[in-house]
């Protein structure tokens, strides 16, 4: 992988022979032209920077409820090298996908719409929006059962008041939140790190004063896959723990999601992404190695609570537990309006007008209507269970689609395809094969159920014959393959047809 190549003003080459392939990265002026009305830049919207923009929401959602009430439970079933591979191995699937996203964002200029946007102008906004819908309706879903994880910790505290009115009340508040504007939300997520960084330091407070009471000889390296604090006698496997931890690592859309509210997505999306996947690695391999050290593994398989019990000051841990929801809750609900608004300006979506609709300060306010009737019709369903691993396929069939993307590009090599940071073509096939493995290792069924949906809106899409405000890379693929099968037909021995 190379650094980011900074534009020196070296000369252009040779524009592709192809007049739909993508545009250059420094063809801005043309692309301008072509923007939609909701697209174009508004007076006086606020944008965002890096750290704000991109790495706070995007490691608060990495930073969830996994990490607080799952970690142990991973590591006293995989035990500790066991919880590490596991760890390691779902970060190296969502490292592979943030360089390819990272890589493509900057060769485009990407609007609003963060993945989708990045979809649909590589492979076309039929493509796009196959993706985009199932997503955006994931990302809304996925906020319900982020306040659903927010009422447990509630009524761990709590345990009197009624749950359907702590989910209402938690649902308002983060929706008039969201509704304000981004940048209410923003700060609220500065609020939300504080807590969880008191929860880690309260966390170091105990391993300071002595709750790593077992030496390294004594941890269980590899665990026995004993089963669930439910029921403690049902077997697991490496792969069943692997999925139950993997779901942690998908926040790493929350920043990318922002890519229209952001001063220099090109620049914003890349570092932040990259930083806050590094930094919460760091933190989950630290605090892997602390419960080791300080629980046995029968107390991690029976509690979900443990980093509870074994903190130095256990409310500051609870505090960090409602945060890390509540900001994750709030991170999709942003980001899902922002989803809706974009695939309305491309009128991929019925209504698209009405969607498409930015008010005076730049907010998706019609779009984040929609958003949250949805999240309140799925809070009154009361249980999410069924759809829940269906929505970890759609990101998943999302990360599949950046990597796909930027595999394309790179295996074609087309000559619009400049990024300023480049990546070797094997991190992109390995983003690709391992989303595609992490689906059926989860749920091999659920999996199809997600592929089959994905491929039925795009027959929808293909049907309607959407009109793209920008061009995308679909002519200059077909062209590159048509050029190569020419020169394997040139290539043989003898021309023999066929009479």
């Amino acid at each position: 992988m190379t650094a980011p190549q900074p534009d020196n003003g070296a000369e252009t080459p040779p524009a592709p022979s192809n007049p739909d392939a993508q545009a250059a990265p420094d063809d801005t002026a043309e692309m301008d032209a072509r923007m939609t009305p909701e697209e174009a830049p508004i007076s006086g919207r606020k944008k965002f920077g890096t750290f704000g923009g991109v790495f706070t929401p995007t490691v608060l959602t990495i930073l969830g409820v996994i990490m607080y009430l799952r970690e142990g439970w991973i590591i006293g079933n995989a035990g500790l090298l066991g919880g590490l591979l596991i760890i390691t191995l779902g970060f190296a699937i969502t490292l592979c996908t943030a360089l390819a996203m990272s890589s493509i964002t900057t060769n485009i200029r990407i609007g609003a719409g963060g993945a989708y946007a990045v979809i649909a102008q590589s492979l076309g906004l039929e493509v796009g929006g196959s993706v985009g819908i199932p997503r955006y309706l994931s990302q809304a879903f996925a906020v319900t059962m982020y306040i659903f994880g927010f009422r447990e910790g509630w009524l761990f505290v709590f345990p009197s008041h009624p749950a359907l009115l702590v989910d209402i009340a938690t649902f308002a508040t983060l929706y008039g939140i969201a509704y304000v504007s981004a940048d209410f939300a923003i700060r609220v997520q500065y609020l939300i790190m504080a807590l969880i960084g008191a929860s880690l330091v309260s966390i170091a407070a105990a391993a300071a004063t002595g709750s790593m009471q077992y030496g390294l000889g004594e941890v269980q390296l590899w665990g026995d896959f004993t089963g669930t604090p439910a029921d403690p006698t049902r077997p697991n496997s490496f792969w069943i723990v692997f999925a139950v931890f993997f779901p942690a690592t998908t926040g790493i859309m929350a920043g990318a999601n922002m890519s229209g509210d952001l001063k220099d997505p090109k620049r914003s999306i890349p570092v932040g992404t990259l930083a806050a996947v590094g930094v919460s690695f760091v933190i989950y391999v630290v605090l892997a190695v602390w419960l080791a050290l300080s629980a046995t593994p029968e107390e991690m398989v029976s509690s979900y609570t443990v980093m509870v019990d074994k903190a130095y000051w256990p409310p500051a841990v609870l505090a960090g537990l409602l945060g890390a929801t509540f900001s994750s809750a709030l991170a999709s609900l942003v980001g899902a309006g922002r989803i809706l608004q974009a695939m309305g300006a491309h009128r991929v979506v019925p209504k698209a007008d009405w969607l498409a609709h930015l008010a005076p300060d730049g907010e998706p306010r019609h779009s984040m209507m929609v958003t949250g009737a949805i999240i309140f019709a799925s809070l009154l369903v009361r249980d999410l269970n069924a759809i829940a691993p269906l929505i970890t396929m759609f990101f998943l069939v999302t990360y599949a689609m950046i990597c796909a993307a930027v595999l394309i590009e790179q295996g074609l090599g087309l000559v619009s395809f400049r990024p300023r940071l480049r990546i070797p073509i094997w991190v992109s096939f390995l983003g690709l094969a391992g989303s595609l493995l992490a689906m059926f290792i989860i749920n091999p069924t659920i999996s199809v159920v997600a592929l089959v949906v994905t491929l039925g809106f795009y027959v929808i899409l293909a049907r309607r014959q959407l009109d793209a405000p920008f061009e995308d890379v679909r002519s200059g693929m077909f062209v590159a393959l048509a050029e190569w099968a020419a020169k394997k037909v040139t290539e043989l021995p003898t021309m023999q047809e066929r009479a």
